[in-house]
């Protein structure tokens, strides 16, 4: 079920910073390699030009297991109060020049979240709770329509939308199928080929976070597939980080305050410096094992290079405005919220605004130069 063959149908790059870094035997010498190709990435792109426009938007609120948030660091333990955290979900809105000069828009993260309830392990919690208490635990602030409607931003501006991995996603809404433009009738989903292959066929264990039907009957000349790490444009880069899914990728984006990643990798800072987390239990469990990164393990398809990717990630962001964090800005963070009070993250990254929107001519989608990616 597509692709045969990797190719876009868009202007973009191939980058090699991390080709062969995770070839090598011994775990030990995968790291020192992915620590290496982040080093040589992160001094090539801090010296790229910034994005146009740059902006976060909360979406929606998700209880959330703490035993999968931070992956390992709860094993065993008896008691758990509150035994959830809150995941504050987000989108985020780009505006860049690409190769040609051309403004493009890229949404990343842009959730359906009433079709994403039909994701099986929510949807089986939520069973739980009598209707009347789901808004209560799971409220909604703004949805992707209203997001955009804030920024000025029309429909049919929309270039492209991605999301790091297809967990919860369904993106029929958003581009429609075969018969349907969707929402957005000139964007196209750019997706990892193995992503792609992953959600199309998933084993047992990755169906209960796949929105089931959530990419069937795609236009596939609405699709971009690629391998390795993308660069879309100035200032942007898709980054191949696999481990939470085999074809998760991270937006990587040259912002005013330095380098952002974004994933789901982790679920906010102290996912990436748990040495410094003010919660005991996570600070502890980092100094004791000497973990530098925590995974987010609602599901394990490779968790040797999930850890890989969450170093990878850090430190291409480097240092955020809290120089004990790196500026990796998860796309699901964990907040306070009154119903589990003490649970959010120590740093807090929130929303942020960079730049001013961008009004461009209205293009069709096949308007877009097309290349064959290398």
């Amino acid at each position: 079920m597509y692709p045969a063959s990797v190719h876009t149908n868009i202007n973009t790059k191939q980058l090699d910073y991390f080709k062969g870094s995770r070839d090598a035997n011994h775990p030990g010498d995968r790291l020192r390699q992915v620590r290496k190709g982040a080093e040589d990435f992160r001094e090539w792109f801090i010296n790229s030009p910034e994005v146009l426009f740059y902006r976060s938007i909360n979406l929606l609120r998700v209880p959330y297991p703490i035993t999968l948030a931070y992956h390992g660091v709860f094993a065993g333990s008896v008691f758990l109060f509150p035994p959830v955290l809150h995941l504050l979900n987000r989108m985020f809105i780009i505006q860049y020049s690409d190769f040609n000069g051309d403004v493009r828009t890229l949404l990343f993260s842009p959730s359906d979240h009433e079709a994403g309830a039909e994701t099986p392990y929510f949807k089986r919690m939520m069973q739980l709770l009598p209707r009347y208490f789901h808004d209560l635990v799971s409220p909604t602030y703004r949805t992707v329509e209203e997001a955009l409607a804030m920024c000025d931003i029309a429909p049919e501006d929309v270039d492209f939308i991605s999301y790091d991995h297809l967990h919860t996603q369904d993106v029929r809404k958003w581009i429609g199928g075969k018969n349907n433009p969707g929402y957005f009738p000139n964007a196209k989903l750019i997706v990892h080929q193995q992503e792609w292959f992953g959600a199309s066929q998933p084993l047992p264990n990755q169906k209960d976070w796949y929105c089931p039907s959530g990419i069937s009957d795609i236009d596939p000349k609405r699709l971009v597939f690629f391998e390795g790490d993308l660069h879309l444009g100035e200032g942007v880069v898709l980054m191949h980080t696999p481990g939470h899914t085999e074809g998760n990728h991270s937006l990587v984006c040259r912002v005013p305050d330095g380098i952002r990643v974004t994933s789901e990798n982790g679920v906010g800072s102290d996912s990436y410096a748990p040495e410094h987390s003010s919660c005991s239990r996570i600070r502890n469990y980092a100094l004791s094992t000497g973990a530098r990164v925590i995974l987010n393990g609602n599901t394990q398809e490779s968790s040797n290079d999930q850890y890989l990717s969450m170093i990878q990630e850090k430190v291409v962001a480097g240092p955020s405005e809290n120089p004990d964090f790196p500026n990796c800005v998860t796309s699901s963070e964990a907040t306070p919220f009154w119903l589990f009070p003490g649970k959010g993250g120590t740093h807090l990254f929130g929303e942020r605004t960079f730049g001013t929107v961008q009004k461009k001519m209205n293009k069709t989608a096949s308007s877009l130069p097309k290349v064959e990616a290398a």
